[in-house]
């Protein structure tokens, strides 16, 4: 079985969550960033404890995503919904990302968003985020969301970050528009510690369990 990771992203229902127990996923995304996915603390309260009741395996990390949050807004969301990951996705700096991860204990991952011209959005020099962030994560750039967009990136363009990230011992996890037709080209290019989805296992909006189901089996081999 491949070592590769698996992140379901923008869980919101229990039922759904409920018919994944079976499947070796290694991490479950809550996305508390403004998203047609968005859950507040205490929807994410409900499913997280779901999360000790996985069959394949051991459970799946709890991953809260967040675009540029205060200090006093993760406090009161992990107040409700114990996460262990809180995943950034806007301009937070090296410095911000230690403060959460002293103030609360949980693992940073720093997403960083791929333009259409192969340019990261609010790109900032990776020194300083090493010995702090413990994954980091490409996706595409959505203009609205920042992330979520459902379209893949110029994946040729994430080779210097997972260097950076290999060389510093940080998990590297590739997202957008990944799917079950695609994912393992891009790990045949890629060879990611990690990929990450959410759209791509979507039916009309809706996580589809056939869906996810493929695209693990895709990604772990059955």
């Amino acid at each position: 079985m491949s070592s590769i990771a698996v992140k379901i992203c923008g869980l919101q229902s229990v039922e759904v969550l409920k018919s994944m127990v079976h499947l070796p996923i290694d991490y479950i995304g809550f996305v508390f960033a403004k998203s047609k996915r968005q859950v507040s603390g205490a929807q994410a309260a409900e499913l997280i404890p779901l999360l000790q009741e996985w069959i394949a395996g051991t459970a799946p990390a709890s991953v809260g995503v967040f675009v540029n949050p205060t200090l006093p807004e993760l406090s009161r969301i992990l107040a409700e919904a114990p996460l262990d990951i809180i995943q950034l996705h806007g301009s937070e700096t090296p410095d911000f990302c230690r403060e959460v991860k002293q103030a609360f204990g949980v693992k940073i991952f720093k997403a960083l968003s791929v333009k259409d011209d192969g340019s990261i959005h609010n790109e900032s020099p990776l020194a300083g985020y090493e010995g702090v962030i413990d994954g980091l994560l490409l996706d595409t750039y959505d203009p609205l969301y920042g992330g979520g967009s459902g379209k893949t990136f110029a994946w040729e363009r994430a080779e210097p970050y997972k260097v950076w990230a290999n060389q510093h011992g940080v998990e590297f996890l590739a997202a957008g528009g990944l799917h079950s037709g695609n994912v393992d080209e891009l790990i045949r290019c890629l060879s990611p510690d990690g990929v990450d989805v959410s759209s791509g296992v979507e039916t009309d909006g809706v996580k589809d369990i056939t869906k996810v189901r493929t695209f693990v089996e895709r990604v772990k081999g059955k």
